[in-house]
């Protein structure tokens, strides 16, 4: 398999080859798109936009952004929800029908003896508290119930988060499946007890083992990359090592995975067997840094030639391309790449610096990647785009912008 039909494989697999909706998107266009990503990671920065609203604007356009609230958080008669929050690759959104498939992750949670696991044993009182006043008070927050359980208790230091106990409580709560998110309030966690929040064949489902559980998260990672190495399978879910190798051997012999040989790819890759290869695919998108395409940074680099590392954490003076870079897809390449913050007080969409990449044609880059920045201002509510001076598209983008 050459590069490019590798290139073309994984991108019709994360919903790039699918046309944007000509209308306002709705449930089943959501549903279209999970079927491919398999999975959302949550993310707290708001820089631009929080990570978990952009997979769907890169894939659908400009869209209401209830349309995922509802899916992941409100309780509904008529239409359940659609997704759960769990562990999967880092904090995500999942299929709530995943759930019993990362049951074993929780029995891991159980036994691993961190500082959460501690606090819960050195409080088993507390613990009992807690998941009564969340069975009276729920869906509710973890400050709201520190409150009513009488003021903040003794606080954990030497950790970032400094948290309180309930907190630390609530959080191993909810690793261990025992508290699940009823609801959010603008980023803040409402935790709730599982049996008010996942249909009830969800929660009776059979225990599913590990190495059953591996199996179908490698063949759901499968599904979601297309063509992949087994280190790419195993970080989706970011499972074990001896779990993952064994799941894509079992795979293999079932029929589900076909070994093929990519040109200067260092390991073995492997192709779903249903997944497709379109002739070209065509359309562009900007990429929040946790866009499923892209967040294995060795596999964005093979795939797309594409050096990429988000700087948040670097100094400014050494950042090279800025806080929070989003690439720009053009077809099937990344072309681009443009410093986004979504000055809300303004209503501006700030686009500090823009860069093109080697061999792109930057005069259609400039011209699409204005019209997508357009688009995704009109999204955010931003009234325009302002484009700073750094970068060699810098001063062609101002113009298109203003």
């Amino acid at each position: 398999m050459s590069p490019a039909v590798a290139r073309r494989t994984a991108l019709a697999a994360q919903g790039f080859a699918d046309p944007r909706p000509s209308g306002p998107p709705t449930r089943r266009h959501l549903q279209r798109v999970l079927s491919r990503v398999q999975l959302i990671q949550l993310d707290s920065v708001n820089v631009a936009v929080r990570a978990h609203y952009a997979p769907l604007f890169s894939r659908l356009g400009a869209y209401a952004p209830e349309l995922l609230d509802n899916a992941a958080w409100a309780h509904q008669a008529k239409r359940p929800r659609l997704l759960a929050e769990y562990w999967a690759h880092e904090a995500s959104l999942v299929p709530v029908a995943d759930w019993p498939l990362l049951r074993w992750r929780m029995r891991q949670f159980e036994t691993k003896q961190g500082r959460y696991w501690q606090a819960a044993h050195r409080s088993p009182a507390l613990v009992a508290e807690v998941l009564a006043a969340v069975k009276e008070l729920g869906p509710v927050g973890a400050g709201t119930l520190e409150r009513a359980l009488g003021g903040e208790s003794e606080r954990v230091r030497g950790g970032w988060w400094n948290r309180s106990d309930v907190k630390i409580i609530c959080e191993w709560l909810f690793a261990i499946g025992e508290l699940t998110t009823g609801t959010r309030r603008g980023f803040e966690r409402q935790y709730d007890l599982p049996e008010r929040v996942f249909p009830a064949e969800v929660l009776a489902a059979p225990e599913v083992s590990e190495a059953d559980a591996a199996r179908e998260l490698v063949r759901r990672a499968a599904v979601a990359h297309g063509v992949a190495t087994e280190p790419d399978l195993r970080d989706y879910y970011r499972l074990r090592p001896n779990s993952s190798r064994q799941a894509v051997a079992e795979l293999v012999e079932e029929g589900l995975l076909e070994p093929v040989t990519v040109p200067g790819w260092r390991h073995q890759a492997y192709r779903h067997v249903d997944a497709r290869t379109p002739r070209r695919v065509t359309g562009r998108a900007l990429l929040c840094p946790f866009d499923p395409l892209i967040w294995e940074r060795d596999r964005t680099e093979r795939l797309f030639d594409f050096h990429y590392r988000i700087e948040i954490y670097v100094p400014e003076p050494k950042r090279v391309h800025g806080y929070y870079v989003f690439p720009f897809l053009l077809d099937e390449e990344l072309v681009a790449r443009v410093d986004l913050k979504a000055d809300r007080a303004a209503g501006v969409l700030r686009v500090p610096g823009a860069f093109a990449e080697p061999g792109a044609d930057q005069a259609r880059t400039v011209v699409e990647l204005a019209a997508e920045l357009r688009l995704m201002a009109d999204w955010l509510g931003l009234d325009s785009v302002a484009v700073g001076k750094r970068g060699d598209l810098a001063a062609s983008l101002r113009k298109l912008c203003r």
